[in-house]
């Protein structure tokens, strides 16, 4: 029986809903101690959030996150001192860790488990969209970037990290999966790699998808995936995995591989009012 979008997404929900993007590094006697420590791990792991995210320019703005996860980003987006700050998330899971994170900090946003496909906001809402690794989840993906770009207010900047195609983390998974199976690295994505239909993007189709913006830069980062670093692999255990972590040869593939990270980082400006 053929699957329905409607099918693909609430697969997508249901896969996060049953543990959220960094649970695992969750740890510690009680939900403070373990939403601290999922924070402490996702920067030590991804510190490059900051320089990409830029928190500190949330500052007076209208802000909206897309997929919240866990939190940790939302809260430094409210730290900030935003105008407003909003964000969502398709499962209720994550709207309950991140109330619960903000709560510890006295801070509040408006938090909507919805839809990133069909956002519910009026035209030029916001001044600031954001999102990390989440709009590759979602069965159309071109749907909800259009979506970003209607809710931006003109001028308005778009961070968005979505999955990069050509990526060692892809590579690693296909040689595994794909390879000596005669599957494709987009099937290998889209069944191996995180909840089901998962979608990696080159810059040129990164590029196409941010055409109405009024700028498009996108640059791909490595990623603790590819670096084969602290608990990346968790649903792929085994001797050779394991053998791989030792051996793996992390500074020669920052020299020559710096290109082929997981990560594709685009920054989209809308067009500024006429």
């Amino acid at each position: 029986m053929a699957t329905t979008a409607d099918d693909e997404k609430r697969a997508v929900q249901e896969f996060w809903n049953r543990e959220s993007c960094g649970e695992v590094y969750a740890v510690g006697d009680n939900a403070a101690e373990q939403l601290d420590a999922q924070a402490r791990a996702r920067y030590e792991l991804e510190p490059y959030i900051f320089d990409f995210a830029r928190f500190a320019e949330g500052r007076g703005r209208d802000v909206l996150e897309i997929g919240v996860g866990m939190g940790a980003d939302h809260l430094q987006w409210a730290k900030s001192s935003p105008r407003s700050l909003t964000g969502i998330d398709l499962t209720p899971r994550a709207i309950e860790h991140t109330r619960a994170r903000l709560q510890a900090y006295a801070l509040s946003s408006t938090l909507q488990c919805t839809d990133a496909e069909h956002l519910p906001f009026a035209d030029n809402s916001f001044d600031i969209v954001y999102s990390w690794g989440v709009l590759h989840h979602s069965p159309d993906t071109p749907r909800a970037i259009n979506e970003v770009h209607r809710v931006l207010r003109p001028g308005g900047m778009a961070r968005i990290m979505i999955y990069h195609y050509w990526s060692i983390t892809g590579y690693l998974l296909w040689l595994r999966y794909g390879m000596f199976r005669g599957r494709s690295l987009t099937h290998v994505y889209a069944k191996y790699l995180e909840s089901p239909g998962t979608k990696a993007y080159t810059v040129a189709q990164a590029e196409d998808m941010f055409g109405r913006f009024k700028s498009v830069s996108a640059r791909s980062q490595l990623s603790f995936g590819d670096l084969l670093e602290s608990e990346v692999g968790q649903r792929h255990r085994g001797p050779l995995l394991s053998l791989a972590k030792t051996l793996w040869p992390r500074a020669l593939i920052r020299r020559v591989l710096s290109r082929h990270g997981l990560m594709l980082l685009v920054e989209a400006r809308k067009n500024p009012a006429p």
